[in-house]
């Protein structure tokens, strides 16, 4: 005796006693929540043994043929439950090829090798006495052609007997059921089981379909792979024809089964009590279905209805009594016995005659309390004989509450579809028939519905932040209201970080237990609302693990990984880092991103790199930290892959030439021993080239180099394994030295009075010795005509672009003698000056300086804000005359005239305006345009005309930077021009 996985097995099979083992038994579960015990089971001997204990033949069967294993049992009530099991009691696997009928047979569609055993059993568990019984083990043995021929030919001198070739494939055949057609009854309300188990090989496939209908979807299942047909609940409409199909690939078969229902009787109306006021008429109905048709029976206080008393005032018309004309004395108790061959139904009803006035048995005074817009049901319970008739009022007996807002029950119930706050109040129910009247008063309250206005709200939020869900309700105020929180429609937990107020929950420092879903229960005695939101915690993935690294290459090398937990918002992507112990130690560079949903990187790799990798997870929270480094994995060295960049190559003297170049880093380098080979020609003009290998410098000076000449340079990466790709050719320049030569030819022409023009012819391109930058133009004035002495100012200079020949000299005085000269310059500086030339300007009001104040941004704000000032206090003004006031402000400005308001003449200010013209005159006194420009003449100057400058100023190095316009010098001889700044009204005028 020995359990087995929750079994108890008694295994007699060793010769012990059976008698030692009979008895009562009970299995006993413990936990640490408590105990629980099972009912008795009775074990006992059987003294009339349920099966023959003769040892069965074995089933000897060739490969592919089908088998059947008989069980069967003897019948019992209940029938037992048959299942096979084997010496291990392990239940025998089934399938489509193998399975157990429903009398307990195991049925082989074909029989394979490994169905070879010596140990199928079949054991029967009978559930009204507890008790298994077993059949004696059953061997069957598969053999095939290969098996057969062997143990023939030792008798038949090595000649085949039978083929050697694999079994025959076969068409299904039906097993069950065995005969051309067949029927089932069952009976209604019961399980209908159809069953069909087909032969053949390959196994055959079982289909269902009825003939004439469908399946009962909702009560229609298919048990043992599809073979049996279950029905739950039978009604008539499943009875017909059902037609099972068993197929291979070789044809298909069918079989019809017949289905009949068949019913035991069941009520369709029973006869009910019946109370009659004396003569009253009534009826007794006794309705009974089912198949075949039940027969009907009435008896009367338990006699046969035939055999009672006589009563002219009772007729019984098959399943129907009825009553005419009653009298006092004939109460009596009635049974209705419908009945067929498959069952019977007995019904009592009891029949009293009595005289009763009315009265309501509902309480008086009673409150009902509805909430609006939901039905209001008002009772109005009566007794009475004859039955009383009710009549509802409301609030007074005026009318009788009618139409289509009310429903009048039989029992008296008043219903109110829709219960509105005007339908509040007192009603009544007046009960009334030939004996009397009875009322009775109930009371109506609607009340205002529970609703919750702003609902709880969903949160996806970090770790050990606060979460507070709002749940804010309207009740009605006569209400009292009860506001209940749930958690996954449990209680809160037991924690001190659950705050709960009058409309909100508060959640501090929430934690990942905390996730869930939350509902909030707003209750009155009368109706609730709810409503809910979940939960989410979130925080930054847990770093991956497991990294490992496959497929190991030169250049490359797989790197997979296992995620860390999500913490509910989904992985992003990986960051893969890497750290290069032989070059850069403890220092982590990013390799490369992977979405996601990958797990797996192939990582392409530099030559002489010891590489670790790790990964980093990121979600919408942030990064994961950085998971364990990977073990090293160090590549092979090889020659250079690249050059280094950024060549260049320049002189800083005339005669050298400085070669420099942003050198290879250490991932770069593919291998030990990095150098540079530094290569340099003279363009043009030498074949070979020259060169020279450095190492840990980014530069290299060649020295003795002619001055300013094309040179082409190239620089090479080379280690110890090797050279770089063949370098890219790029041009540069030796150093420069100081211009030869001076612009020959110079002329000045004098355009008028503040303006000349000079003109040069330009130097041979040899004499530069350097990138030409342009002409550098001295000038200075050394005198005024008019005031017959020496006048010297500070030395001006203008420069212009090295394509230009020509140039203008702006802003000169009139009537003054000057002199200049003219030198090219390159990078290194400037070359010798043309020989110094004199020239004077004629006479001539100097370029006005002066800025127009009306196109000054401040000015422009300023008297914008002062229009919108007069415009508010002209609209105060308009306001306060239509309501009749007097504005004495007004008065004052009409008495007090201001003089700045009157309109400006045209010669009360005059600007200098420049002229080009040959006899230059003044010009006679304009006002300046509002936008403070100055109309340019006919001339065809242009700005590139002039020198490079900007604002009047000049550069440390007397280089004019100003712009066209001469700085103002004021004379005795204009002293008649006024002074005064311009006035703002005038310049107010001028801007409107």
């Amino acid at each position: 005796m020995k359990p087995h996985s929750g079994t108890l097995i008694i295994d007699i099979s060793g010769g012990q006693k059976a008698e030692a083992y009979e008895g009562v038994y009970q299995c006993t579960a413990r936990n640490k929540h408590g105990t629980a015990v099972s009912n008795n089971i009775v074990i006992r001997q059987s003294r009339s043994p349920l099966w023959s204990k003769e040892k069965i033949d074995p089933f000897i069967v060739q490969e592919g043929a089908s088998l059947v294993l008989p069980c069967r049992p003897p019948a019992g009530l209940p029938p037992p439950i048959i299942f096979w099991m084997d010496m291990s009691f392990q239940r025998i696997p089934q399938s489509r090829r193998v399975s157990q009928a429903l009398n307990g047979d195991l049925y082989f569609s074909n029989v394979i090798l490994d169905d070879s055993r010596n140990d199928y059993i079949c054991y029967a568990r009978f559930p009204h006495t507890q008790t298994i019984q077993q059949k004696q083990p059953i061997t069957v043995r598969v053999i095939n052609m290969d098996a057969i021929n062997e143990t023939m030919a030792a008798f038949l001198n090595d000649t085949d007997f039978f083929s050697d070739g694999p079994s025959e494939e076969r068409r299904p055949m039906f097993l069950v059921p065995s005969e051309t057609g067949s029927t089932k009854m069952v009976l209604r309300g019961q399980v209908l089981e159809l069953e069909c188990i087909a032969e053949g090989l390959p196994t055959p496939e079982i289909s269902w379909s009825k003939v004439s209908g469908e399946f009962p979807s909702k009560r229609t299942t298919f048990h043992n792979f599809h073979k049996t047909l279950r029905i739950t609940d039978v009604s008539e409409a499943d009875a017909g024809e059902y037609r099972c199909t068993a197929k291979n690939r070789l044809a298909s078969v069918h079989h019809i089964i017949g289905v009949t229902v068949k019913a035991a009787p069941y009520w369709i109306t029973a006869p009910r009590n019946l109370v009659l006021a004396p003569s009253e008429t009534g009826v007794l109905t006794c309705r009974a279905g089912g198949n075949p048709k039940p027969t009907i029976t009435w008896s009367m206080n338990g006699i046969p209805i035939e055999n009672s008393p006589k009563d002219p005032s009772r007729k019984v018309e098959d399943d129907t009594i009825i009553f005419t004309d009653v009298r006092t004395g004939s109460s009596a108790v009635y049974q209705c016995n419908a009945s067929n061959e498959y069952g019977y139904l007995l019904s009592n009803a009891f029949v009293n005659v009595l005289a009763e006035p009315p009265r309501v048995l509902t309480p008086s005074d009673k409150v009902y309390q509805v909430i609006m817009n939901k039905p209001a049901l008002l009772d109005c319970a009566s007794f009475g004989s004859p039955i009383p008739r009710i009549t509802w009022f409301k609030d007074t007996r005026s009318s009788v509450l009618e139409g289509d807002s009310y429903v009048f029950h039989q029992n008296g119930t008043l219903e109110i579809h829709v219960a509105q706050t005007t339908n509040s109040g007192k009603y009544t129910c007046v009960a009334t028939n030939s004996l009397g009247i009875s009322e009775n008063h109930v009371y109506l309250e609607v009340k205002e519905p529970t609703r919750i206005l702003r609902q709880p709200e969903y949160w996806v939020v970090q770790r050990n932040r606060d979460v507070v869900f709002e749940c804010k309700v309207k009740h009605d105020p006569s209400l009292t209201p009860t506001m209940i929180w749930l958690k996954d429609n449990g209680e809160l937990p037991d924690d001190e970080r659950f705050v709960v107020d009058s409309d909100s929950l508060t959640i501090i420092d929430v934690t990942e237990n905390d996730e869930g879903t939350y509902t909030c229960i707003m209750n009155t005695t009368l109706d609730q609302d709810s409503a809910s939101a979940s939960l989410t915690v979130v925080e930054q993935p847990d770093a991956p693990t497991d990294l490992e690294l496959t497929d190991q290459r030169d250049r490359s090398v797989q790197l997979t990984w296992i995620p860390g937990d999500e913490h509910n918002s989904p992985i992003k992507k990986f960051l893969i880092q890497y750290e290069d112990a032989l070059h850069q130690p403890g220092i982590w560079h990013n390799l490369t991103e992977v979405p996601g949903i990958k797990t797996t990187a192939h990582l392409k790799l530099s030559p002489y790199v010891q590489y670790t990798f790790r990964v980093l997870a990121l979600n919408n929270v942030g990064y994961s930290q950085p998971s364990y480094p990977s073990r090293s994995y160090k590549t092979k060295a090889a020659a250079p892959d690249e050059n280094p960049s950024e060549v260049e190559a320049m002189g800083t003297h005339h005669d050298n030439l400085v070669i420099s170049w942003k050198p290879l880093t250490g991932l770069q380098s593919n291998g030990p021993g990095l150098q540079y080979k530094v290569m340099w020609k003279q363009m043009d003009v030498e074949n070979q080239w020259a060169s020279v290998t450095v190492a840990n410098v980014s530069k290299f000076v060649v020295s003795g180099t002619p001055t300013f000449v094309p040179y082409e340079v190239k620089v090479q990466a080379l280690n110890d394994y090797g050279s770089g790709p063949e370098p890219k050719v790029v041009v540069g320049y030796s150093g420069e030295d100081f211009p030869l030569a001076a612009p020959n030819n110079v002329q000045v022409f004098v355009q008028n009075s503040t303006l000349a023009e000079i003109h040069w012819m330009p130097v041979p391109p040899n004499s530069v010795r350097g990138r030409l930058k342009g002409y550098r133009v001295y000038y200075m004035k050394q005198r005024d005509q008019h005031k017959h002495n020496g006048h010297h100012t500070e030395q001006q200079v203008l420069n212009f672009s090295a394509n230009k020949t020509h140039g203008k000299l702006p802003g000169l005085h009139p009537y003054s003698s000057y002199k200049l000269n003219v030198r090219v310059f390159n990078n290194r500086g400037e070359g010798p000056p043309s020989p110094t030339l004199q020239f004077e300007t004629p006479e001539g009001a100097m370029a006005s300086r002066q800025v127009d104040i009306a196109t000054q941004g401040w000015f422009i704000g300023l008297m914008c804000a002062i229009a919108l000032l007069i415009l508010v206090l002209l609209i105060v003004c308009f306001i306060k005359r239509n309501k009749g006031g007097k504005y004495p402000v007004k008065e004052k400005e009409d008495a007090h005239a201001d003089p700045e308001s009157q309109p400006m003449k045209d010669d009360d200010v005059t600007f200098g305006e420049y002229s080009d013209s040959e006899d230059h005159k003044p010009l006679k006194g304009s006002r300046t345009p509002s936008n403070g420009t100055v109309k340019r003449d006919e001339s065809d100057d242009s700005l590139v005309d002039y020198g490079e400058g900007g604002d009047g100023q000049f550069n440390e190095d007397g280089s004019f930077i100003g712009q066209y316009s001469g700085k103002k010098e004021r004379d005795t001889a204009e002293g008649h021009e006024s002074s005064e700044a311009p006035s703002p009204v005038n310049a107010m005028n001028s801007f409107v």
